[in-house]
């Protein structure tokens, strides 16, 4: 992997991570259009770790009081102060539960469904429908009047249906981050909300994703200057999309990534055609 492919994968994954126009699908996309083979694991690793750091660092105020209030929490009810039940007393351990029962059907589906999601990667045209679906679904949302997204926490239901969407979009050309905050609005979730909620709930995940991958397939050599360029180019460009993303989200504008998933999908449908 040199340098200059380095940056160029980095920055892809810094923007599709995150901005609602798949990840996974712009990467069987450039591997087909652009000769671009996918990357030893090592480097997906990184490039993965990369983003990751950005989510952290985006809602690091969130984490902290989230992981400040489940150890007062888990103390109080270690000693006997604090019974299970009033949970409900203490919001940000609440929300840490949530993101844990969100993250088991997500596992769920992917270790149950993922020898034919795998095989998905090799069809440019079921990306590209799903590309059309995923625009689809970001102008749905425009549809949604902001009165009827009005809650402000995450109940089980809620909570499961982000799970079941984020398990989903495994599928390449689904957009996880699309689907997970439309879904959360759907729930009634405020907008700002059902991102958040979102996107706290991609880190089990990316971590559970990237354990297996070392587990099953180990890691290959990289190079040292490859690795570290991609990590931070990754890191740096997925902080900048995310902050672009939160904005369009609490304006209510996610619907204005619809027409670009449609250009993307039909490209992707008619070059399957060709090859």
């Amino acid at each position: 992997m040199d340098i200059s492919s380095s940056v160029i994968l980095g920055a892809i994954q810094g923007l599709t991570e995150f901005l609602p126009i798949s990840s996974s699908g712009h990467l069987v996309l450039f591997q087909n259009l652009l000769g671009f083979k996918e990357p030893e694991l090592l480097f997906d690793i990184g490039l993965h770790l990369g983003t990751l750091v950005a989510v952290c660092l985006f809602f690091r105020r969130d984490i902290g009081a989230m992981t400040a209030e489940s150890v007062d929490f888990l103390a109080s009810l270690l000693s006997r102060r604090t019974k299970l039940a009033q949970i409900r007393e203490y919001p940000r351990a609440l929300s840490v539960l949530w993101v844990l029962v969100g993250t088991i059907p997500t596992g769920l589906i992917g270790l149950l469904f993922k020898a034919p999601l795998e095989s998905l990667f090799g069809s440019l045209r079921v990306v590209g429908f799903m590309l059309v679906c995923t625009g689809l679904i970001l102008l749905a949302v425009k549809k949604l009047p902001e009165s009827y997204t009005n809650r402000a926490s995450l109940g089980l239901l809620a909570a499961l249906a982000v799970g079941v969407s984020q398990g989903i979009a495994i599928v390449p050309g689904i957009s996880r981050s699309g689907l997970t905050i439309v879904c959360g609005m759907v729930c009634k979730l405020q907008r700002e909300t059902a991102a958040r909620f979102s996107f706290l709930l991609s880190i089990p995940v990316t971590l559970g994703a990237m354990s297996l991958q070392l587990a099953t397939e180990g890691l290959g050599r990289e190079s040292l200057p490859a690795l570290a360029v991609g990590f931070t180019v990754s890191a740096v460009v997925g902080l900048l999309a995310l902050r672009i993303l939160m904005a369009m989200v609490r304006k209510g504008r996610l619907y204005l990534f619809a027409p670009y998933c449609w250009a993307v999908g039909f490209v992707a449908i008619f070059l399957s055609f060709r090859a």
